[in-house]
């Protein structure tokens, strides 16, 4: 009779031992479920922030253009890009060496192919580096279409902004202009923060023109090329012809039919006298191009014009040269530079 009664026991023993048994595996494995279906989530949730954050869309001259945020093999062609690109470490592919200044590091560096400049590029070699982004701009543009054919699994954005003046907002154009490439090319490269300075340091240089100039005071702007003075006409004139409807300025002279043209228009140096300018600003085109043999700095052909020395601009040593490399690099940098030496000396 005991012995039986032992037996039993035992028996319920084992099966309540089973039973616990069973109820912690089965809180084991929905603990397991739970953190495996958590960490799931977490993985998906990652997955997609990052897809997110694999393209942005940049508004450009086309549209709406979908790129790659920190794109490989980048090929850039526009002049108001590549310092910008260069202050912030990005590789290039390739660029047009031709047209760009002699001491940018993409044109001393062997790894970036040259494609040759606007006359005659040589196209296939954006082809040939497969590049995810193609950035066009200002000489290259008229090759946009032919770029895109060669390229069809490339971004290719343009982000040339017209100051020719035929909307009559050519200073409009280039304010907007200069703030929207910025802050496009931060948003492609994670360069925000840069962007942001950037745009922020040429507001101030533009607010710090606008203080510093005397609406009384008249201003003649040229081109210095092959030792010959060019006009660069008001609103018109390459590089400086914007300047006038941002700052307000007084031409002391106006010329009917003046253009863009990259040396100015021709002038003679005793109409530049008549006018008598308070100003004369001086872009050297020269400077900026090392394939002119035996250039003549501007500066000496401004110096050695006898007919521009009795102009108030000469005798008060009212003369403003833009930075040499201007005709190569109209970056944002540089006419932040350009206005903060312009806003420098008027206050003066």
């Amino acid at each position: 009779m005991k012995k039986s009664i032992f037996k039993k026991f035992t028996a319920f023993t084992a099966a309540f031992t089973l039973l616990l048994t069973g109820c912690s595996n089965t809180g084991d494995d929905s603990s397991n479920a739970s953190t495996s279906t958590s960490q799931n989530i977490s993985s998906t949730a990652s997955a997609d922030e990052s897809e997110v954050a694999k393209t942005v869309e940049i508004t450009d001259s086309t549209g709406t253009v979908t790129v790659p945020v920190n794109p490989k093999n980048v090929v850039a062609l526009d002049n108001r890009t590549f310092e910008t690109l260069s202050d912030w470490g990005i590789e290039l592919a390739a660029v047009p060496k031709g047209v760009m200044p002699s001491d940018s590091p993409y044109v001393a560096d062997e790894n970036v192919q040259d494609i040759g400049n606007h006359s005659d590029p040589n196209l296939e070699i954006i082809a040939a580096v497969n590049p995810e982004l193609v950035i066009v701009g200002q000489r290259f543009v008229k090759y946009y279409d032919d770029i895109k054919k060669l390229v069809p699994n490339a971004a290719v954005i343009d982000l040339n902004f017209d100051v020719s003046d035929e909307d009559g907002n050519a200073g409009e154009n280039l304010i907007n202009g200069f703030k929207n490439t910025t802050l496009a090319l931060g948003k492609i490269f994670d360069k925000n923060t840069e962007a942001e300075k950037l745009v922020s340091d040429f507001d101030e240089s533009v607010s710090a023109v606008k203080s510093a100039y005397k609406d009384t005071e008249t201003v003649m702007s040229v081109i210095v090329s092959g030792g010959n003075i060019g006009y660069s006409a008001p609103n018109t004139g390459r590089v400086w012809g914007p300047l006038y409807q941002i700052f307000g300025w007084k031409s002391s002279l106006n010329v009917d039919g003046a253009s863009s043209d990259h040396q100015g228009d021709e002038i003679s140096v005793e109409a530049i006298a008549q006018s008598n300018p308070d100003w004369i600003l001086v872009l050297d085109r020269d400077a900026a191009i090392s394939s002119v043999e035996n250039a003549v700095p501007a500066k000496d052909v401004i110096d050695n014009a006898p007919a521009l020395q009795n102009t108030t601009a000469v005798k008060e040593s009212h003369i403003i040269y833009a930075p040499n490399d201007t005709y190569t690099n109209e970056s944002i940098q540089t006419f932040i530079e350009l206005f903060n030496n312009i806003a420098s000396q008027f206050a003066n």
